[in-house]
């Protein structure tokens, strides 16, 4: 058996720790908020994020990231994307040579518009860091329904052994060396995910959703392929999968936010109703900077950003996605 810390003690990395602690491994999980490791300590529940799933006794709770990871065979990263950076530096000293690596986070940093990997690999070498990324809700994961995921990870040995240290019969997990893809899947379908909630929220049909989500799948592979990789990489788990279950599912915080917007709440009081992190509003962004800097046409894209902005009402987005010049669906 093996020991895992830990870092982010949200409703995913809760999940993800159930499931291997379930396993019999020894499981450390630690947050920056104190006082959501004592509730999680005294109810052996996640009741802020991931309420009325009960802590396996093999989860410990950590009041220090060197408490978490001291002699850890595994590290693994659940914290926000916007919080990724901070969370490896305060960790970084603790993380061993030769050791696993797995992030789950997915999201584009919007200050510096890169990747996770990118920035993990200002720390470390590439060779032992995993993504791990799919279609994989925590509500549905922590209740040991069945989910099937990928891990990726440019040394397919490491993703191997993240696939063998994940996987149960209710979790099952591929690999693929792909991680520029995986992690652009798993961060942009959080965009169009926000559409689908809008269009929803305006009482919209199947339709346009379904519209939204198939050409929202186009612009992602463009830009994807465009920054390195692979186009089969979108049509798969972390593409297409992510993708339909984050545009609609109502466990989906960007969706279930995007419909706050399309009913006529601001940006900003739709994200506050939600009340955990909703990176697609992040990801907009920096999905839209990067599609400037590549040169890559995503109207969808532009479209909810400038929603975000302010610039123009959720209705009349509608209305320019709708009028665009006629095109061929494959251009």
């Amino acid at each position: 058996m093996s020991t895992i810390g830990i870092v982010g003690a949200g409703s995913w990395g809760t999940a993800l720790a159930t499931v291997l602690a379930g396993k019999g491994n020894t499981v450390r999980i630690w947050d920056i908020d104190e006082r959501h490791l004592r509730s999680m300590e005294e109810n052996r529940e996640n009741t802020d994020y991931l309420p009325g799933v009960s802590l396996d006794d093999n989860i410990e709770i950590s009041y220090t990231t060197e408490e978490a990871l001291k002699d850890a065979d595994t590290v693994l990263f659940s914290a926000p994307a916007q919080h990724f950076r901070s969370a490896l530096d305060s960790a970084e000293k603790y993380i061993r040579d030769g050791e696993l690596v797995v992030n789950v986070a997915k999201g584009i940093e919007q200050k510096t518009l890169e990747r996770m990997s990118q920035i993990a690999a200002e720390r470390m070498p590439l060779d032992r860091y995993v993504v791990l990324s799919g279609p994989s809700h925590a509500e549905e994961v922590g209740r040991g329904l069945p989910t099937t995921v990928a891990a990726a990870s440019e040394n397919i040995r490491a993703a191997e052994e993240a696939q063998d240290l994940f996987m149960t019969e209710r979790f099952r997990v591929y690999t693929t060396e792909d991680v520029t893809g995986v992690e652009l899947g798993g961060a942009l379908k959080n965009i169009i995910a926000l559409g689908a909630g809008i269009s929803d929220g305006m009482g919209f049909g199947d339709n346009a959703k379904a519209a939204l989500m198939t050409r929202g799948l186009a612009e992602i592979t463009r830009l994807g392929v465009k920054l390195g990789a692979r186009p089969e990489t979108f049509a798969g788990l972390t593409g297409t999968g992510d993708l339909i279950v984050t545009c609609t599912s109502m466990h989906s915080r960007n969706r279930r936010c995007g419909i706050m917007m399309g009913e006529g709440m601001s940006p900003e009081e739709a994200t506050r109703q939600v009340g955990m992190v909703v990176e697609g509003m992040f990801t907009t962004e920096a999905a839209y900077e990067l599609a400037r800097r590549e040169g890559v046409e995503m109207p969808i894209t532009e479209a909810i950003y400038r929603v975000i902005k302010g610039e123009i009402k959720a209705a009349d987005a509608v209305g320019l996605l709708m009028g665009r010049e006629k095109k061929h669906e494959q251009g």
